[in-house]
């Protein structure tokens, strides 16, 4: 993927961000039980490859026993409230999880999680084998633990900002829109192509390459933001943690 950040830093200015009130954050420690599923579920979504992977290198663990742990996190996170315990003054959210894991990893020791929870029952449907694929294609040598969950967390938030684009492109008639996105920010090729040759490729010119472009980063940075919002407590935590992702300048 060329980097998607571009998109974004394009998209408009500083005042452009929303407060949190919807932070899937909160919404995990509802009393409303439709709700608490709801945020569990964006929750899990964002964060549950970086996990996955922390766990894999972090604790040196098996394939099958970091999927196990990955599962018992977010199930334990409704059992025993996890989230409740998160204070936003003294950690990023992104930060607790990490503790929480390595807690859960400690708490667990030499216990089997398959028999604990019924004969390995799954509680969340997540493509484990695509994770190890990605894992083993890092380049070497890989980054320390904690650094990886970070650039996971940022990988996976972006990707999910991607198909948060896809589909709203789609809703809306526009997926020449998400195309020439597509085409220009998230080309394999070696080199980014340029207007010309998106232009050439979807047979539209120049200027609306250049249309279609404006409206696709703003919408891209705008479901980059929204992924935030539910990961954060309040516009300053989301305000640091969108120069984590966008940059210093954003």
């Amino acid at each position: 993927m060329h980097d998607a950040r571009s998109a974004v830093l394009r998209g408009g200015g500083k005042g452009d961000f929303p407060t949190t009130p919807g932070s899937a954050v909160f919404g995990a420690r509802s009393v409303d039980p439709v709700e608490r599923a709801r945020s569990l579920r964006v929750l899990s979504r964002m964060y549950w490859k970086p996990i996955y992977k922390y766990v894999r290198l972090r604790w040196r663990k098996m394939p099958g026993d970091a999927e196990e742990i990955t599962q018992e996190f977010f199930l334990r996170s409704i059992d025993k409230n996890t989230f409740l315990g998160y204070e936003s003054g003294r950690a990023r959210f992104r930060t607790f999880v990490r503790v929480c894991v390595d807690r859960l990893v400690v708490d667990l020791g030499r216990q089997s999680l398959a028999k604990k929870r019924g004969g390995g029952a799954r509680f969340l449907q997540l493509d484990f084998k695509a994770a190890e694929e990605e894992l083993e294609e890092h380049e070497s040598p890989l980054p320390d633990p904690e650094k990886l969950f970070e650039l996971e967390w940022v990988k996976n938030l972006l990707e999910l900002a991607v198909l948060g684009l896809r589909e709203s492109c789609g809703r809306a008639g526009k997926d020449v829109h998400f195309r020439a996105f597509e085409l220009f920010h998230l080309s394999d090729e070696p080199d980014r192509l340029s207007y010309a040759d998106v232009a050439a490729k979807l047979g539209i010119s120049v200027r609306d390459v250049n249309n279609r472009l404006t409206y696709a980063r703003r919408e891209f940075r705008a479901a980059v933001l929204e992924a935030l919002r539910d990961s954060t407590t309040s516009e300053q935590e989301m305000l640091e943690e969108a120069r984590v992702v966008l940059g210093v300048g954003f």
